[in-house]
């Protein structure tokens, strides 16, 4: 495979994975960008060509592991009110809510949660997958999405409280 037609096909998935990973745009794209950086520089060494996706993500997942554990050192602050602002759909079902909503509330998760969720449903990777970028057996991440689907139902009800109440009712 060709480098441009690498980037063609994982860029979009690789950048959203970055942006679930990072919450933040100017990160997803750097660690994206470093990606395909590392692709260019050492791409070449993968065997199996069949592994690239696993590769890429595998990839951006140690360099965002990397960049956090810089921030550890060396904290930086950002100024960003507009994070901690979710809209209340109010009597909206739950079942009207839109992509956005649900992904701020994906983005609120734990990393542990957030990654396998993301890796599984935006980016459809098998278990096993998921598994060798995160660096954990596959029961670890079957139950790693169990427990962040039942966070995610939790938070989208507290996002509706009628709701919760027709269900308790029926």
């Amino acid at each position: 495979m060709e480098f441009d037609e690498i980037v063609k096909d994982y860029y979009q998935p690789l950048y959203r994975f970055a942006l679930s990973l990072s919450r933040s745009a100017d990160a997803a794209g750097d660690l994206t960008q470093q990606t395909f950086f590392l692709w260019a520089k050492k791409g070449h060494q993968l065997r199996d060509l069949n592994r690239v996706k696993s590769w890429l993500f595998t990839t951006l997942y140690r360099e965002h592991l990397g960049f956090q554990s810089k921030l550890i050192r060396f904290p930086h602050q950002e100024i960003d009110s507009v994070e901690h602002e979710i809209q209340d759909p109010g009597q909206q079902q739950i079942e009207r809510m839109d992509a956005g909503v649900l992904m701020k509330l994906v983005q609120a998760l734990d990393p542990t949660f957030r990654e396998p969720i993301t890796l599984f449903y935006v980016e459809d990777l098998s278990y096993r997958e998921i598994a060798e970028i995160l660096n954990v057996p596959i029961g670890t991440v079957m139950s790693r999405l169990s427990r962040g689907k039942t966070l995610l139902k939790q938070a989208l009800l507290r996002q509706d409280p009628d709701h919760r109440r027709e269900r308790n009712m029926s």
